[in-house]
């Protein structure tokens, strides 16, 4: 069953790709895309706004944001477990998600974003 972005649910996501939120890494995935998408919806009006996302896990919250209107979404996500989920989500969102697999302290996001 797919969801109103085409991708499959979440939960289908993460039992694919054999993901579990690890403590060591401070991991807690948002399952419920209800949620995720009632939380970018918070942050108001993104259409004009590149987001950066640190730590996306299997892109819960990424979806909500892309869906919502995010002009982009900079996701850096330290786990290399989760890079295949995050890859099927840029594929539903051409050219509106890039994925960094790095430590976030470790990069210069203002070197992917572009000011609004």
């Amino acid at each position: 069953m797919a969801t109103i972005d085409g991708l499959p649910p979440l939960r289908e996501v993460i039992a694919r790709h054999g993901l579990s939120a690890r403590k060591s890494l401070g991991q807690n995935f948002l399952l419920d895309l209800n949620l995720t998408a009632k939380i970018a919806r918070m942050a108001g009006d993104l259409s004009h706004s590149d987001v950066l996302e640190i730590g996306p896990g299997p892109g819960g919250l990424t979806r909500g944001l892309l869906a919502e209107g995010a002009r982009r979404v900079l996701a850096v996500e330290k786990d290399d477990r989760c890079l295949p989920a995050l890859s099927e989500i840029a594929g539903a969102y051409p050219g509106r998600l890039e994925v960094l697999n790095a430590d976030a302290l470790a990069i210069d996001p203002l070197a992917h974003l572009t000011p609004p």
